[in-house]
């Protein structure tokens, strides 16, 4: 792995207009088709074998109406006043709202009889020729249109239900900027320079232009996730920097050690440069692996961030050579920290007296650390997981809105509804036994209404609508729909968006631990064959648990249970969104590895060099700790802007992101790590021989062998000639 990446640096370094200008003409290529034949983000919420999904297919086939998506187009006056006042406004809405694409019926409150009990609150059932997860957004952006002159200072026209609430884009708050700003001023105190700071940015950027576009042609092949840009985005913006980063801060040591520019790159891409390609395969495999979990949107979500990360490795093995063959010395340019500061050599630094501070009392520290990552891991023991529903989602959004209309004028379960599908073929159930099913449902103490049964054309399925007496988010609303589904006869199911989340909940519930433990194999797998070690990879899944936890934890103390709510801006308490933990995992587990592919990769150069364990990790940390703290900061940065976001949701993701990265760049790695390799000692690197010779070999030191050791200096002094050196 290291020639492959020090040849293809090489490569690009020698024809640095070829590299740039291919770059170039294939990112204009991948967002002009995405442009012209890119699909539309959908989210695919069928659980595969589940109950809701036979219940759906049932309704495909034998009652094509009943298969369509619904919304509903919420009316309330103002005031207290009657909502008949405004009978001619709402008309003129609907009749608007019957011309949009892919409506085929809108219902009138006044003539249907939906109107709230007080008559200030409506609402108009909107029925589509198309399902919900295959709306996509702009027949809503249409129907937003037609509801707009409606509003009014006396009238409130607000857009809900299913249709709504599974094909709305998240709103960007802006707050992103500031991450990207935050990064910079980072990357400046880092290297202490404008221009070695601004190349990071500039690749990162590339790269998830690049990404988005390859994330909008995936579209359309196959239905992807409306959260897919944004994660993927996310995840983008952090490995984007970071792998530049850690090339960029290499190339700049050994320039600074007076290598010459050609010979300084091509030792920082074999080295530096292979960690990346590491680094970034295992962020793929681990977003690669929600594919496993049988959920459509999760896969779609995993295969589009690791779209954007394969063009950070890409960005930052082709891209980056060449534009550092460009720059030359001008890549020290605009010095603005730094200047006239003494080289430091790596046995001076707080990085190299830290490690051995914490290897020479090994048991205090790995204790202390331990104690404290379970400390904040400790709530997640109390996890409560459930799928988010409109009532989640900013108040903002219209969705929101009218979900919480909906409940003030009919209750909260008129924002859940089930429907309930009898399949009467070859089931042994007939229209005559519709009363009793009926019957046994109505009584459920969970349920405040049960519809009029409708036959479908063919008299092969009888539907029946149900409203609980709890909203979709209450686990009363889950128990309530095992108990009904306890009582149906075989051959009856429940549908309904409520019905479908549920499921979803219990396979990713289900699936979770496979998940885990495949991405545990893979890893353990991919850092036995590059480190040649049974102790480091075992090491690294049981640290990056820890840190994982820690992250679960601090996610459910802020929006399980409100902590410090008010300061994320939150308006209330939350469970835990059912795909989350699973996300989570995969980002979070990919993420640090890379920060233990880069350490660890240096601490097993200097053992080749040294022989000596504890001097080593002290150099390790030495040549590696003011990089990979950069890097962490600036995930940090970019994951903690998305709390800013005004959906609750992306500011979980975020939260819970930014957490497991500061967790595992300090106590992690500058804890555990020294700590647990000192009471390990060369057992660190022991590998069973016929183990070894079964193993493939992926060289990720082979500079070692190839160029003299070069001594670590802090990545923000000035250059200085091999005579200064020695």
């Amino acid at each position: 792995m290291n020639q492959l990446a020090r040849r293809i640096g090489d490569a690009s370094a020698r024809r640095p207009w070829v590299t740039i200008g291919a770059w170039l003409m294939g990112i204009i290529v991948v967002l002009a088709t995405a442009g012209s034949i890119g699909g539309a983000f959908v989210d695919d919420m069928t659980a595969p074998g589940s109950q809701s999904a036979r219940a759906n297919q049932l309704l495909a086939d034998r009652f094509p109406d009943a298969a369509g998506g619904s919304a509903m187009a919420v009316f309330a006056a103002e005031d207290g006043q009657p909502l008949v006042a405004h009978r001619e406004v709402i008309a003129d809405a609907l009749q608007r709202i019957r011309a949009v694409d892919h409506v085929v019926a809108v219902s009138d409150p006044f003539v249907d009889g939906t109107v709230s009990d007080d008559g200030r609150i409506g609402f108009a059932t909107i029925t589509f020729d198309t399902p919900s997860v295959d709306l996509g957004p702009a027949p809503l952006a249409a129907l937003d249109a037609a509801v707009g002159p409606a509003r009014s200072a006396d009238l409130a026209a607000e857009l809900g239900g299913d249709a709504i609430f599974i094909n709305a884009e998240t709103e960007t708050s802006g707050a992103e900027a500031i991450g990207l700003v935050a990064a910079l001023v980072i990357l400046v105190i880092a290297f202490g320079t404008v221009v070695a700071a601004l190349v990071p940015i500039a690749l990162a950027l590339t790269a998830v232009a690049a990404g988005l576009g390859g994330i909008t042609l995936l579209a359309a092949v196959m239905d992807t996730s409306t959260s897919a840009p944004t994660i993927g985005a996310m995840i983008g913006l952090g490995v984007g920097i970071d792998y530049a980063l850690f090339v960029v801060a290499r190339y700049r040591e050994h320039r600074t050690a007076g290598l010459p520019n050609e010979q300084a790159l091509s030792l920082a891409m074999g080295s530096s440069g292979s960690a990346v390609v590491f680094a970034g395969g295992t962020v793929v495999v681990a977003m690669a692996a929600l594919v496993l979990t049988g959920l459509g949107f999760l896969g779609s979500i995993g295969l589009a961030t690791s779209l954007v990360v394969l063009f950070a490795v890409a960005s930052a093995l082709t891209l980056l050579p060449a534009i550092l063959t460009l720059l030359g010395d001008r890549i020290d340019a605009g010095r603005l920290i730094g200047r006239g500061r003494a080289p430091v050599p790596s046995e001076d630094t707080r990085w190299w007296r830290f490690a051995h501070r914490v290897s020479g009392r090994p048991w205090p520290w790995l204790l202390a650390a331990t104690a404290l990552l379970v400390l904040f891991a400790a709530p997640a023991i109390r996890m409560e997981t459930g799928f988010p529903d409109a009532g989640d989602d900013s108040v903002e959004t219209t969705h929101r809105r009218a979900h919480d209309l909906l409940a003030e004028g009919f209750g909260p379960g008129s924002n859940a509804p089930l429907l309930l599908v009898l399949d009467l073929v070859d089931t042994g159930l007939a229209v005559e036994d519709v009363p009793a099913i009926v019957a046994a449902v109505r009584a459920d103490p969970g349920v405040v209404m049960v519809g009029q049964p409708v036959t479908a054309p063919g008299g092969d399925a009888v539907v029946v609508p149900v409203v609980p007496a709890t909203d979709a988010a209450d686990p009363a609303t889950s128990a309530t729909l095992q108990r009904v589904r306890a009582v149906a006869p075989d051959g009856l199911y429940v549908a309904g968006l409520t019905a479908m989340t549920d499921d979803l909940t219990t396979q990713l519930t289900d699936t979770l631990p496979v998940f885990v433990a495949a991405i545990l194999a893979a890893s353990f797998l991919l850092l036995m064959v590059v480190f040649r070690s049974v102790a480091v990879p075992l090491k690294a899944a049981v640290m990056n648990l820890l840190s994982i936890g820690g992250a679960y934890g601090v996610v459910v103390a802020v929006f399980q249970w409100g902590w410090f709510g008010g300061l994320f801006g939150l308006d209330g308490t939350y469970l835990i969104a059912s795909p989350m933990p699973t996300i989570f995992f995969a980002v979070l587990f990919g993420l640090s590895m890379d920060y233990e592919v880069f350490l660890l990769s240096r601490i097993r150069e200097e053992y080749a060099v040294t022989g000596d364990n504890a001097e080593s990790v002290a150099r390790g940390m030495a040549g590696t700790g003011r990089v990979i703290t950069s890097a962490a900061l600036i995930m940090m940065a970019v994951f903690g802007s998305f709390v800013g976001n005004t959906s609750p949701l992306v500011k979980m993701m975020g939260l819970g992101l930014s957490t497991a990265i500061v967790l595992d760049a300090t106590i992690v790695r500058m804890v555990v790590v020294p700590a647990t390799m000192a009471l390990m000692g060369r057992a660190n690197w022991w590998l069973p021989g016929w183990l070894d010779r079964l193993l493939p070999h992926v060289d990720l030191d082979h500079e070692v062998a190839s160029a003299p050791a070069v001594p670590v200096i802090d990545v923000t002094t000035r250059p200085r000639s091999l005579e200064e050196i020695s």
